[in-house]
């Protein structure tokens, strides 16, 4: 497939429970990625995954706790996600708990936003 309109997809895993400064680390990026003005981000809840501590977490209905895998997905021109990336670098590192981030070149085949309901 010719590459049509090549941007950067940023993939950040991290846990539903993470905080920095008492918020949770998947809004915090979201909200800066939204007042950065990118195009667009993602967040998915994992129902089973491990990271680099090797402890398995899952989705079960007899657990308490929601401590559940995440990915945090940004695309946009390539500039502006690393751009992005190092501004959010700093955060990630001083997380207490781990993360995983990548970057990877995608084709944007479609991206086409709709019409906004009037609200009442």
């Amino acid at each position: 497939m010719q590459k049509i309109n090549e941007k950067k997809l940023l993939r950040i895993f991290v846990s539903s429970t993470d905080r920095i400064s008492g918020e949770l680390i998947h809004e915090k990026i979201v909200t800066m990625a939204k007042n950065q003005k990118l195009a667009g981000a993602t967040v998915f809840r994992g129902i089973l995954g491990f990271g680099a501590s090797s402890v398995i977490h899952t989705s079960k209905f007899w657990e308490l706790t929601e401590k559940l895998p995440l990915v945090i997905e940004i695309i946009d021109q390539s500039e502006k996600v690393e751009l992005f990336y190092k501004q959010i670098e700093p955060i990630l590192q001083k997380m207490p708990k781990g993360c995983l981030v990548t970057l990877d070149p995608v084709n944007v085949v479609l991206y086409k936003s709709g019409t906004k309901k009037d609200s009442y």
